[in-house]
């Protein structure tokens, strides 16, 4: 498994990340077997791929505790990352945040504490402050934000410097290609990539849109019709499954499974320290992981390039990917 460093940490990851809010299970994912996601997060270890990225919000905290049972006595082995919400972000709030992740994860320390999204109620420079406390006292190993547009990105930077900015990034949400992918190599920070495969999308899991359920159907590529959309936008449901069958013509061309191609072109993306699959039981590690090392020609990037560029065209460059009236800036 290939390893990148996180921004100017020494923090050195793989290129693949295992997301854990989908062990949380819910009405989003589906109830969870514990087993199965522990025995993953074992054969993940054994596989190169290190690099756990949770937060305080996934199941309402249920993801965090349940990786701490699942790596309690192979924390040395593990790069954890968990993020805090916006309501905890003055100054002691994300320090109690903090106290009840490392509780809930059952370590004395956080490798990555990441501000999940920008809070609009308290100051930056408070937060940053708390978070460069945190580092100091050891409970953090680097700081990072987590959908921070090019606005917020400058304002923080002048209190500091976030190591990675976790963002929704995939073949079919270029959104960040616009301003903050720029920015994010500019400054040296780590894009993590989330919604990889589009919950699924990317997978071949839906053929059409209506087979995809309301719960995963909020993205602004979807009607705005859906229950659970609060983007106001007509969506783009049809140029998006153009799209995922021109990206499985190219797939199936070069023998490969189009998820696997997906995340392979995030990771040879500008920026891109890791990228972030969902991860449920062992069968699905070993499959993520092959991405790891599946190196794709410059004529196949090309070509990926030019498919999803109308659909890149057609949701502009707002990388809120729920929201039209964007909560990043």
């Amino acid at each position: 498994m290939r390893t990148r460093k996180l921004g100017q940490s020494d923090l050195e990851v793989p290129v693949i990340c295992f997301g854990c809010w989908a062990i949380a299970g819910g009405n989003i994912w589906g109830d969870q077997d514990e087993k199965d996601a522990i025995n993953a997060m074992h054969m993940a270890l054994d596989e190169g791929l290190y690099f756990f990225d949770s937060a305080e919000g996934y199941g309402g905290g249920e993801s965090e505790a349940l990786l701490g049972r699942g790596l309690h006595d192979r924390r040395d082995r593990a790069v954890i990352a968990t993020k805090a919400s916006p309501s905890h972000h003055a100054p002691d709030d994300l320090k109690q945040a903090c106290e009840a992740s490392l509780q809930r994860l059952q370590t004395d320390y956080i490798d990555l504490y990441q501000l999940h999204w920008p809070s609009r109620e308290v100051p930056f420079e408070e937060t940053w402050a708390a978070m460069q406390e945190l580092v100091d006292e050891g409970k953090v190993r680097a700081g990072g934000v987590s959908n921070f547009g090019p606005i917020d990105l400058d304002a923080i930077l002048q209190h500091g410097h976030p190591e990675v900015n976790q963002v929704a990034y995939s073949l079919l949400f270029r959104a960040i290609e616009y301003e903050i992918a720029p920015k994010c190599e500019e400054q040296e920070i780590s894009i993590l990539c989330y919604s990889s495969i589009m919950q699924g999308m990317l997978a071949g899991k839906f053929s059409t849109p209506d087979d995809v359920p309301d719960g995963r159907a909020r993205s602004r590529h979807f009607s705005c019709d859906r229950p659970q959309a609060r983007h106001g936008e007509e969506g783009a449901e049809e140029l998006t499954f153009e799209t995922i069958r021109a990206i499985g013509e190219i797939a199936e061309e070069i023998g490969e499974p189009m998820h696997r191609v997906a995340i392979a072109w995030l990771i040879e993306q500008p920026a891109v320290g890791s990228v972030i699959v969902g991860i449920r039981n062992p069968d699905q590690v070993k499959d993520n992981a092959a991405a790891g090392s599946l190196s794709l020609s410059g004529d196949v990037i090309d070509r990926l390039n030019e498919i999803t560029d109308p659909l890149k065209q057609e949701l502009g460059p707002n990388a809120d990917m729920w929201q039209g009236d964007s909560r990043m800036q």
